[in-house]
């Protein structure tokens, strides 16, 4: 059960129009029993993690969360850590511990990671480690090999958030065993591009739909979750928030709602594998 909503959060943020994703039609049966695969909650801070590119100069309490997407028939969430909070991951597993049956989540670590830690992590709901690679040379290091053989034998997936364009060289680095993951449609640098983005990973890839506001110029969301589900399958896609959108306030209101993209797939079947089913799996609910 949901808890009582509170008072959403009020960010100050850019001033970007937010980005609508979809036509705005609101048909089909009412929602309910969505995952919210990707979303986070924060204290304020007044200072970020070196390297942190964007440090919100507000928090995001879980209840604000709950305030925003209840009325769109969501019922379950994965918390993924913030990058400017790096690798403490305390206020992710306290929130855990409050909501053990409807919250998840994906930590970030360091690749001096203690093998003890993640499985304290994993008692307590973490399921994946997010690698975030924008603003880097997206190489992946020697160092991380470890920490990806302790993630398959936890059966934890990679996350993994880069650049615009440069998903298949990522993905092309990673054990082919291992499940990945991709942020926000897999940020394409250009619809032409998608054709080459994931051959021969078909069988551990999934994709969120998610943050459609962070895409290249010329990249629309329905066109590249339609392009994504003729490559890999309906099995393999999840939908997030990206609340409280990060950088993009202003894009609230709409990133709430997984409206959009459940009026543009086929069938309620379909709908329900999407927004349902694969994450309910895929982040052992």
């Amino acid at each position: 059960m949901m808890p009582t909503p509170h008072p959403a959060v009020n960010p100050t943020g850019p001033s970007e129009a937010a980005a609508t994703p979809g036509s705005g039609a609101v048909t089909g049966q009412p929602l309910s029993g969505v995952v919210d695969t990707h979303f986070h909650a924060f204290a304020r801070t007044t200072a970020g993690a070196p390297g942190s590119r964007y440090v919100p100069d507000y928090a995001a309490p879980i209840e604000a969360w709950d305030t925003a997407v209840a009325p769109n028939g969501i019922t379950h969430g994965v918390l993924v850590q913030p990058s400017f909070l790096g690798t403490d991951n305390s206020h992710l597993l306290q929130l855990l511990a409050e909501r053990p049956a409807q919250l998840r989540g994906v930590a970030v670590v360091s690749p001096d990671f203690a093998v003890h830690e993640l499985r304290r992590m994993d008692a307590l709901g973490v399921c994946g480690v997010r690698l975030n690679l924008v603003g880097t040379d997206h190489r992946i290091g020697e160092d991380l090999h470890p920490l990806f053989d302790q993630l398959e034998a936890l059966s934890w997936h990679l996350q993994i958030h880069t650049d615009h364009g440069r998903l298949a060289e990522v993905l092309r680095q990673l054990p082919g065993s291992l499940t990945v993951v991709v942020d926000h449609f897999g940020k394409p640098a250009s619809p032409t591009e998608f054709s080459g983005l994931v051959a021969g990973q078909h069988d551990r890839l999934y994709v969120k739909l998610s943050a459609p506001y962070r895409l290249a110029a010329g990249c629309e969301a329905q066109d590249l979750a339609a392009r994504w589900l003729d490559r890999v399958g309906p099995m393999r896609l999840v939908w997030g928030s990206d609340w409280p959108c990060t950088a993009h306030e202003q894009a609230q209101a709409t990133s709430a709602s997984p409206r959009w993209l459940a009026d543009w797939l086929a069938s309620d079947t379909m709908r329900e594998v999407v927004l349902t089913d694969n994450a309910l799996s895929l982040y052992g609910f």
